[in-house]
């Protein structure tokens, strides 16, 4: 294995779990964002490989989601229907670009949730370690 690859993996497996979900959230966006380019430039190999790169990202949400949780059942449904998109994209291409936006959209908001969801409960720990602490 290569230092960079050594590295990168070192990198991700020292990452928190809200971490590797802004990540992955991080990735899609910018593979949706490549697909909109490559569509421009109609570059169909770049189109279709960072299409795998994308649903390959969110299969990988899919398989990972906790079905006990509440909010796993509502965000299956999303990711389904964002693979569904994604299938009629791939068969339309330009007649179906139009619709990369609005997965960019519903995929930032959810990664913009995530992170102040996070963000809350951290500011909750610290705030229940000092009430220990005093």
């Amino acid at each position: 294995m290569n230092p960079y690859q050594k590295y990168k993996n070192q990198s991700i497996e020292s990452m928190s779990q809200l971490e590797l979900l802004l990540t992955l959230y991080d990735e899609a966006i910018k593979d949706l964002k490549r697909m909109d380019l490559a569509l421009e430039d109609k570059d169909y190999d770049q189109f279709e490989d960072h299409m795998d790169y994308f649903t390959r990202i969110i299969r990988y949400l899919v398989r990972t989601l906790d079905m006990t949780q509440p909010v796993a059942k509502d965000l299956n449904r999303l990711y389904q229907y964002i693979l569904y998109d994604c299938g009629r994209i791939s068969a339309g291409r330009e007649r179906r670009r139009s619709e990369i936006p609005a997965l960019i959209d519903i995929l930032t908001d959810l990664r913009d949730g995530f992170q102040q969801a996070g963000t809350k409960t951290n500011v909750e720990r610290i705030a229940e370690e000092k009430r220990v602490v005093v």
